[in-house]
């Protein structure tokens, strides 16, 4: 069973929040998750709308998995809305969005900088990361982190009945602790969806949140699992006795150049003499 609610934030000002909404000291734990997206997204009854639409939509992410190589990857998903004909009459819209909340497991994130870059390009209605968005922590030290994406959706796609939206989502791996397989594995879950809309009644306009149920009859997508490379424990004594070696190397090299560079330029610096 789904439940309407009323989003009371504008879009005008989202867009003045920005994109990056990190917070370094706010962990994403599955405990507070829901309070998070109760404060952000504002629920409050939606008036405009009876409270016996039970099953007016149904929600499905059939198809869900990683592209790309080494630390930057990129999360696909289709996600497929259903809604049934008898209760769409009674939606008066006038646009609706697809709001879709990745929660990101702990080592990796979402560069606020790139996902700028796809805003202003027009692949995103609108954007924003919460959580700890610092870029260069490795993941022992950082926390966990959401994305917050919007699309938009024209009333005449839910008259269809069927709704069906791909969504690209770049992702980048932080460095990893040592493990003895050589690899840290990142497990993502399924992503929070919502359905957004501007409804028009009596003369009052609102914007109404759609939270649906989730589509049991349809397919499911697998868990999708990032194998991300790190070191492995076994070898850090080697890593550790070549690096130092390398470095010890390196320093007696640069101090014979710069004597033997010194001893050249006194002796020319003579016979010119």
């Amino acid at each position: 069973m789904f439940t309407l609610l009323s989003g009371k934030s504008s879009e005008a000002e989202r867009r003045e929040r920005g994109v990056n909404k990190g917070d370094a000291s706010r962990n994403l734990f599955e405990s507070n998750f829901q309070n998070f997206i109760a404060d952000e997204l504002h629920f409050s009854s939606c008036k405009l709308l009876p409270d016996n639409l039970n099953h007016l939509l149904r929600v499905s992410v059939p198809q869900r998995h990683l592209s790309g190589e080494g630390s930057h990857r990129h999360i696909l998903s289709t996600i497929k809305f259903h809604m049934q004909p008898d209760s769409m009459s009674q939606l008066c819209t006038h646009f609706c969005k697809v709001i879709i909340i990745e929660r990101l497991p702990s080592g990796v994130f979402a560069d606020p900088f790139e996902l700028q870059q796809l805003l202003e390009r027009g692949v995103f209605a609108d954007v924003a990361v919460f959580g700890d968005t610092n870029l260069e922590l490795p993941s022992v030290l950082s926390n966990r982190s959401a994305v917050e994406i919007h699309m938009n959706v024209g009333p005449t796609s839910l008259l269809r009945q069927k709704l069906e939206i791909s969504v690209d989502l770049p992702l980048h791996a932080r460095y990893p602790p040592l493990d003895d397989s050589g690899y840290s594995k990142v497990e993502f879950g399924e992503p929070d969806l919502f359905l957004s809309c501007s409804m028009e009644g009596n003369g009052d306009n609102e914007s109404c949140l759609l939270m649906p149920t989730n589509d049991r009859t349809g397919s499911r997508a697998g868990d999708v699992v990032w194998r991300i490379p790190s070191g492995i424990r076994a070898h850090t004594a080697i890593v550790s006795a070549v690096t130092f070696l390398a470095a010890s190397i390196s320093t007696i090299l640069i101090v014979v150049t710069s004597i033997f560079y010194s001893d050249s330029k006194s002796c020319n610096n003579l016979k010119e003499s």
